[in-house]
């Protein structure tokens, strides 16, 4: 980060600085914003940066879909990763039939939309009824349901877990390309990471008005933590109230109190 009068800006402050500053028009782009660092429960954040502030205001009526990535693409090209220790130690998976991923996406994805129901959100799961859908511009597909409810307004959510190793970035948020980054994707980005809105050239998801979140790599420590049935609901309520807070924090006034992070560990604030 660039120094101020020989003092280093924390990352809240130059996020809250680079807002301000795209409010009052004096730039029309926001400049890149590293990345990296590591959060003690998901692991290494993406490295990349982001070129973008999430800066558009949504209603909290706003209509929330959430989706677990790759839940209509298995056994096929875009199934998702098998996670570290499938593949390096030859771990069972966790169902039979679907890559470990997915398993994890749904976890998740489920109980954030469970617990942004108890907190008054509106915010709803989408399922595909099959597992394997060949076309991705079927209507059944994920991208669909998502294309449909971000052009009618509603706010589409990809739960993913990214790969191990260095073919894997980490944690961090892939706006949707078809509008200006959102509070809400910002809200994200503060408590996960952030990567660049053309990400790979343009993913499938955010190319259609979804944004991605990655939840971090499928290796430890989050793989370990979620795989031991002694810290794995810990784990995963952890990562629920974190995904559910930001959006909590992306809907409401910055002056607004929301509720604090538990479990693990807390996010950045």
């Amino acid at each position: 980060m660039a120094p101020v009068h020989g003092t280093l800006l924390q990352p809240a402050l130059l996020i809250g600085l680079l807002v301000g500053t795209l409010a009052v028009g004096a730039a029309a782009q926001a400049p890149a914003l590293r990345g990296g660092g590591s959060d003690p429960l998901t692991g290494p954040r993406s490295r990349l940066g982001r070129d973008w502030v999430g800066t558009v205001e949504q209603p909290r009526a706003v209509e929330i879909l959430v989706m677990a990535g790759h839940a209509d693409s298995q056994g096929i090209a875009g199934a998702g990763t098998s996670g570290a220790a499938v593949d390096l130690t030859g771990a069972r998976p966790m169902q039979p039939g679907i890559r470990d991923e997915l398993f994890w996406n749904l976890q998740v994805a489920r109980r954030v939309v469970a617990l942004g129901q108890q907190r008054g959100l509106n915010i709803r799961f989408y399922e595909p009824p099959v597992r394997t859908i060949h076309s991705g511009d079927d209507p059944r597909t994920n991208w669909s349901a998502g294309k449909a409810h971000a052009a009618a307004g509603g706010y589409a959510l990809e739960i993913h877990f990214d790969a191990y190793g260095p073919d894997g970035v980490g944690s961090g948020v892939i706006p949707a390309l078809h509008r200006p980054p959102s509070r809400l994707d910002e809200s994200l980005a503060q408590a996960f990471g952030g990567y660049p809105r053309g990400f790979r050239g343009g993913l499938g998801g955010p190319r259609r008005g979804i944004t991605l979140l990655e939840i971090g790599k499928l290796e430890a420590p989050l793989e370990p933590a979620l795989r031991n049935p002694a810290s794995r609901e810990r784990a995963l309520t952890t990562i629920a109230e974190r995904v559910v807070n930001a959006l909590e924090q992306g809907l409401t006034p910055a002056a607004a109190s929301v509720h604090s992070p538990v479990g693990l560990a807390a996010g950045e604030q």
